[in-house]
């Protein structure tokens, strides 16, 4: 029976097989790895993953898809919302890291990426097909428009890369936006700041992100009774991923 899909799921199957062929080779999966796919949807990434690992785990949150991938007796099916699944758990006491991997739902996209934030230390690599303009901002430099909260929090953690560009037409059914695969790999040796402080020092710095920091930052810091140096003549924007790290590390 065909699946229709859901668009309460945000569900774009992919179907260009060009396409597939290029996720895989930018994954490149090895036999006994430890693998976990979000999403499997119809098993387009799935079933090429498979052939090659021998094994993988895969997290599907439609009862019907999920209902169907029991049936392969080499996956281990996780019929839950990846926003509740317990990365670290998942990981378990095993000597493997996880590589992670998945057509992430465009419409909840960025909190998976923020819920896999939280157990970055059990990850050894994830690659995930995105809307082309979120893994823009992911990777994007100071001083430019796609430069942002995510852009920090990210790369605080994550050396990052896009390392496929994917059309409408490779889906069925086709998204009104470009996508494309990021690669993100762990830092070794990430700033050991508090990922909370972080988190909230770029949330007010960009909360007004036309506005030079000192109206925003600048009030936040008074407000803490810092009297440290950190240039407040600057906008959000323009402050490098090193400059907060620093700043947090100095408030922590």
């Amino acid at each position: 029976m065909k699946h229709i899909p859901r668009k309460r799921f945000g569900q774009h199957f992919l179907i260009d097989q060009g396409i597939i062929e290029g996720i895989v080779q930018a994954i490149a999966p090895r036999a006994g790895q430890a693998v976990v796919e979000i999403g499997p949807g119809l098993a387009a990434l799935t079933q090429p993953l498979v052939e090659r690992l021998g094994h993988l785990t895969v997290i599907e949150l439609d009862r019907d898809l999920a209902q169907q991938l029991r049936g392969h007796p080499q996956l281990t099916v996780v019929e839950s919302d990846v926003l509740k699944v317990d990365f670290v758990a998942l990981a378990g006491v095993g000597a493997q890291k996880l590589r992670v991997v998945g057509n992430l739902p465009y419409n909840i996209s960025t909190p998976i990426l923020f819920h896999l934030l939280d157990a970055v230390d059990v990850i050894e690599d994830q690659h995930f097909m995105l809307q082309k303009e979120v893994i823009d901002r992911m990777v994007a430099s100071p001083a430019t428009s796609d430069y942002g909260r995510l852009s920090v929090m990210l790369q605080w953690r994550y050396a990052m890369e896009n390392v496929l560009f994917v059309p409408p037409q490779s889906f069925d059914p086709p998204p009104r936006v470009d996508s494309a695969v990021v690669r993100m790999v762990p830092h070794a040796q990430p700033a050991p700041v508090d990922s909370m402080l972080l988190s909230e020092i770029v949330r007010v710095a960009f909360s007004q992100r036309r506005k030079l920091l000192r109206h925003t930052l600048g009030r936040w810091l008074e407000a803490r009774q810092w009297s440290g140096v950190f240039d407040l003549q600057r906008r959000a924007e323009e402050v490098p991923v090193d400059d907060y790290l620093a700043l947090a590390l100095k408030l922590g």
